[in-house]
């Protein structure tokens, strides 16, 4: 099990920072989106922020594995507003798909270490 959980840890992770850090690097495809799901430009700072911060609080999920879990935690409520944000103005679930993939990514590693959520940091 330590594998496989290091493994769904690590493509979330990879996943992640990538979104983030392409929504702070402003990728025509990310402004694009933001402004299809009617959100101002700032937010797509603020979430490629938010996104970096649960990318960052798994890395640290190797060593404190309760970190992970409140990772999956944090990542997985801003993958279910992405959800509703894309339901809100009627995206096709091809384009809701990544949102999906992701919060389900968030859950396994939140079911994964759930038993160190009491303890971030031990």
């Amino acid at each position: 099990m330590h594998i496989l959980s290091i493994v769904i840890q690590s493509w979330l992770l990879l996943w992640i920072a990538f979104q983030g850090g392409s929504k702070i690097a402003g990728a025509k495809q990310q402004v694009e989106l933001f402004e299809s799901i009617r959100l101002p430009q700032w937010f797509r700072v603020v979430t490629g922020i938010v996104q970096l911060i649960g990318a960052a609080a798994l890395v640290v999920g190797y060593w404190y594995p309760g970190t992970a879990a409140w990772a999956g935690v944090w990542l997985g409520v801003t993958m279910a507003i992405a959800i509703l944000s894309h339901i809100r103005v009627k995206h096709p679930v091809g384009k809701t798909a990544p949102a999906i993939v992701t919060l389900a990514l968030a859950v396994a590693v939140l079911l994964l270490f759930a038993g160190d959520l009491p303890n971030p940091l031990a």
